[in-house]
């Protein structure tokens, strides 16, 4: 028979071991691994969906995805969740698009690099207007647009390796913003959207502008040069972040709104045109690739613009 004493010595000694052991389970299971899926990149869609010039993904409001050039040039391709897709729209002729982004209400605008205009599709009706043309435009190319429905558009001479910049209000009126520059390409805005980032494919230099308050530039920078490949579409995620395909190279480059390198994803193909965030939570990029002439995807930490 134990002592009283003994007993009760040998039940503390039980429970601080089974304490112990819980802390050490607990701590384990709170304890947060490193998610091995973030920033892989991995087939979205079939390759040869798309023609040669498939670029400008964009999501509706309503999370649907479209990219243009869909199974041949004029065309905008409408995606399911699971990489499958079918023509939405084809554009009167001459258009081909090369950038989409939608309105506060509801609206598809595009980029219209053939028949030099900026597009205005009616998503109830499917009906294709000129929201804007200016006959400075050389090929506006991409696009960008703020919460009030004012879109900023790159527009490059590829011919004479140089660019310019316009704004564009909600009525199609168009503003010069910036000339003399390089063959301007990717443009985007960060979340606040304070800077303007526009890359020059050709000169491999990505610039920050300031926007002032009425939507002008002001006190352009250099953020980044590259020494090699190219440079396409650019996205922001909602720290600010600065998402930059390298065209040829197969990556995208992330750098922080400082313009550290914080990391290169590398992709399953080599021209990388542009990207875009999405899925249910918007941590999704949606890569298109020219080479394979369809869509690649991944995933990242923090949600897009």
């Amino acid at each position: 028979m134990l002592h009283p004493r003994r007993v009760i010595h040998s039940n503390r000694a039980l429970a601080t071991a089974l304490g112990l052991l819980w802390l050490v389970v607990s701590g384990c299971r709170n304890t947060r691994q490193p998610d091995t899926s973030l920033f892989r990149a991995t087939d979205f869609t079939a390759e040869n969906l798309f023609s040669h010039n498939i670029e400008g993904p964009a999501f509706d409001a309503a999370g649907q995805l479209y990219v243009v050039n869909f199974q041949k040039d004029g065309t905008v391709g409408r995606l399911g969740p699971d990489g499958r897709g079918e023509v939405f729209i084809s554009l009167p002729r001459p258009g081909i698009a090369n950038a989409i982004q939608f309105n506060s209400k509801g609206h598809m605008l595009l980029a219209d690099f053939a028949g030099h205009n900026v597009l205005q599709v009616n998503m109830a009706t499917r009906q294709v207007s000129v929201l804007a043309h200016d006959e400075r435009f050389n090929q506006p190319n991409d696009l960008c647009i703020t919460r009030n429905d004012v879109l900023y558009a790159s527009d490059p001479d590829w011919k004479n390796q140089t660019g310019q910049l316009w704004r564009i209000g909600p009525d199609g009126r168009t503003t010069l913003i910036a000339n003399q520059m390089g063959t301007t390409n990717g443009i985007c805005l960060s979340p606040d959207e304070r800077t303007l980032y526009v890359n020059e494919s050709v000169q491999r230099n990505v610039w920050a502008f300031a926007l002032d308050r009425h939507g002008n530039l002001r006190n352009k920078r250099l953020f980044v040069h590259f020494d090699d490949f190219g440079l396409d579409g650019m996205k922001t995620d909602r720290q600010g972040n600065l998402f930059v395909t390298r065209y040829g190279k197969g990556t995208i480059a992330i750098f922080s709104p400082g313009g550290k390198l914080l990391r290169e994803v590398q992709l399953r193909g080599k021209n990388v045109s542009n990207l875009v965030f999405g899925g249910p939570d918007g941590r999704t990029v949606y890569a298109t690739l020219q080479d394979r002439r369809g869509m690649e995807q991944f995933r990242t930490e923090v949600p897009g613009r």
